[in-house]
């Protein structure tokens, strides 16, 4: 399979019609097309169905689309790590995790490596978990920031040098909001809006000291920052970590932590036996340095 051909299924994809993506391509239709024919012959699959006015993907040319954007992501990932040579470091470095406080240190090494590798960039991507490690094990990202209980057992990582707290995001005009903390009973009868990843966590069960399936819960949430919005309109409580949701000066909103106190560990996960790019050598060793020194 051509990484050439991958690109043209792609614009194809993309533009949902073939005359628009062959001029995307700077091509005429009838070669674009001829090669679309021979990628599904190739396949032995139908990977675009072809109506009068847009092409539309089948099944199987939703999963094509999907790994081909993989492969064509790592494929531009090499080449950047690849042509990064000489005294000054450049190219990428890839980095994904959920929303967590943790993510200053990660700030805080590219800040100090800007003075003397203006160079480097950093893509940095969001989704939980299960995203992060997906990402990793496929080599689009170089490191993941994971919050814990999660199993690292197959993973390089370091533990940054503080925990996030769990509590519950309210409105300032909410009964709990009277409260210093909040207990697991006073949010047996709540409508709560809980993460994803959590939705399913033995911890958060335990804390509760109910399944989550027999609580009230009207949403879930990838991005705590979307969650906020429906706590503002009265929607639900929303189970959240500390820090993320500014609740300062005239906000709507109030942060209450859990009694008894639940917090959540943090690391940075990278492949065993991980060859990085000498932006993301350069990096992981400013991150060590700047994480022994807080330690200390």
């Amino acid at each position: 399979m051509d990484i050439r051909v991958l690109q043209y299924f792609l614009a194809v994809a993309r533009e949902e019609n073939i005359t628009r993506a062959a001029e995307t391509l700077r091509m005429t239709q009838p070669p674009l097309s001829r090669q679309l024919k021979e990628l599904e012959d190739e396949l032995g699959r139908k990977l675009l169905i072809r109506g009068s006015k847009k092409v539309t993907l089948t099944e199987d040319g939703m999963l094509l689309r999907k790994r081909a954007e993989e492969v064509i992501d790592l494929m531009e990932k090499t080449k950047a790590e690849i042509s990064s040579s000489g005294e000054n470091i450049s190219g990428d470095v890839y980095i994904g995790g959920g929303e967590t406080d943790a993510i200053a240190f990660i700030a805080q090494a590219a800040r100090n490596l800007q003075r003397e590798h203006p160079l480097i960039r950093y893509r940095i991507y969001s989704g939980d978990a299960s995203d992060v490690t997906e990402r990793l094990d496929k080599g689009l990202i170089d490191f993941g920031i994971l919050v814990e209980p999660v199993d690292i057992a197959k993973y390089d990582f370091m533990r940054f040098p503080v925990k996030d707290t769990w509590g519950v995001l309210m409105r300032k005009d909410s009964p709990l909001a009277k409260q210093e903390s909040v207990r697991a009973e006073d949010l047996w009868d709540k409508p709560l809006i809980l993460s994803h990843q959590t939705s399913d966590s033995s911890e958060l069960s335990a804390w509760l000291k109910k399944d989550t399936s027999k609580l009230n819960i009207v949403a879930t949430y990838e991005l705590i920052y979307n969650a906020s919005h429906f706590v503002k309109k009265g929607f639900g409580y929303a189970i959240a970590l500390d820090k993320l949701i500014d609740t300062t000066g005239n906000n709507d909103l109030c942060f209450k932590p859990l009694r008894p106190v639940l917090e959540a560990g943090l690391c940075i996960v990278w492949k065993k036996r991980q060859v990085f790019s000498r932006a993301g050598k350069k990096f992981l060793e400013e991150l060590r340095d700047i994480i022994m020194k807080s330690t200390i």
